[in-house]
C-alpha cells in the first residue's frame, strides 16, 4: 500500500488487552485517513460481545475500509481418536453426554466460543478445559489428554500435515488448500456452525468517503497481488477484500451470532 498511495505505512504494535488498546487508540485519533487499524475479530466482534464495557463501539467508533483475510476454525482430535468424520464424533458425543473434554486457548477466546457454537447447533455437551494459550491446549490433544480443539488452521495446519493431530471438519463454507481432503460444516450435513477468525482495516469514525475509497482501492489492489496472496495461503487464510459495506455487513453479523452464544453458553467476561 506504501507505493500505491505514496505514503510511508509505518506499523506501530500495540499490545495489550487482546488487542483492544491498539484499536481504541484508533477509535479515539482524528478522522484524517493517517491512523488506521488491521484489526481482527477478536476486537471488533468477539471481544465487544462478550465484555460488559468496552472503550468503543467496533460499529460507531470506527470506520470499515476493507476485509483482508479469513482463517477458518477446524475441529482437530488426536490420532488415536477412532471417530474419522464429524458425524462419527457427534455421534460418539451423544453417547457419553457432557463426558468429553474441549480444550481452549482460555475462556472467551474464539477456540471456546466455536465449541460452543457446535454444541448449541447439534445439541452434544462437552466439557470446556480453558488453558493459557493455544500452544499448552495442542500440546495436551497431542498427549491425550484432551479430546478436541476448535483451532485456528494457521496454528494447527503443521500438526495435522504431520499426523500429529486429525482434522474432522472445517468451520467454514469451503474446503481449504492446506487440508483439501478435509471436509466443511455444510458438506458434513451441519448448518450454522460457521467460526473463524477474521482481519480488517478500519480508521476512526468520521473518515471522509473519498478518503475510505482511497484506502479501500489501495488495500484491495495490494489483496489481489501473487505475492500477498501466496504468503496468507501459506498458512491457511484467505484473502477477502471487498468494499467497506461488505465489513459493516460482516462485522453486525458476526457480532449477531457471538451475542447469541454467548448469552445461551452463559459466558461474560469482566473487564
Amino acid at each position: 500500500m506504501t507505493s500505491l498511495l505514496g505514503q510511508s505505512i509505518v506499523v506501530d504494535n500495540r499490545g495489550g488487552a487482546g488487542g483492544i488498546i491498539g484499536t481504541d487508540l484508533v477509535a479515539k485519533s482524528a478522522p484524517d485517513g493517517y491512523s488506521l487499524v488491521v484489526a481482527s475479530s477478536g476486537t471488533l466482534t468477539v471481544l465487544p460481545a462478550l465484555q460488559a464495557r468496552m472503550p468503543y463501539d467496533p460499529v460507531k467508533d470506527l470506520a470499515p475500509i476493507t476485509l483482508l483475510s479469513y482463517v477458518p476454525i477446524v475441529l482437530v482430535v488426536n490420532p488415536g481418536n477412532p471417530a474419522k468424520s464429524v458425524k462419527d464424533f457427534i455421534g460418539a458425543a451423544k453417547s457419553r453426554p457432557g463426558k468429553m473434554t474441549m480444550a481452549s486457548a482460555g475462556n472467551g477466546t474464539t477456540n471456546q466460543l466455536a465449541g460452543e457454537l457446535f454444541q448449541l447447533e447439534t445439541g452434544v455437551k462437552f466439557v470446556h478445559v480453558p488453558y493459557k494459550g493455544a500452544g499448552p491446549a495442542l500440546v495436551d490433544l497431542m498427549g491425550g489428554q484432551v479430546d478436541m480443539l476448535f483451532d485456528q488452521l494457521s496454528a494447527s495446519s503443521s500438526y495435522i500435515k504431520s499426523g500429529k493431530l486429525r482434522a474432522l471438519v472445517v468451520a467454514g463454507d469451503k474446503r481449504n488448500a492446506i487440508i483439501p481432503d478435509v471436509p466443511t460444516m455444510t458438506e458434513s450435513g451441519l448448518k450454522n456452525c460457521e467460526a473463524g477468525t477474521f482481519t480488517a482495516l478500519a480508521g476512526p469514525a468520521g473518515l471522509s468517503r473519498d478518503i475510505i475509497a482511497k484506502l479501500n482501492a489501495a488495500g484491495n489492489k495490494t489483496l489481489a497481488m501473487p505475492s500477498t496472496r501466496e504468503r496468507f495461503a501459506a498458512v491457511g487464510a484467505d484473502i477477502l477484500g471487498g468494499t467497506p459495506s461488505n465489513l459493516e455487513t460482516h462485522m453486525r453479523q458476526e457480532l449477531a451470532k457471538w451475542k447469541r452464544v454467548a448469552k445461551a453458553a452463559n459466558i461474560r467476561l469482566e473487564n
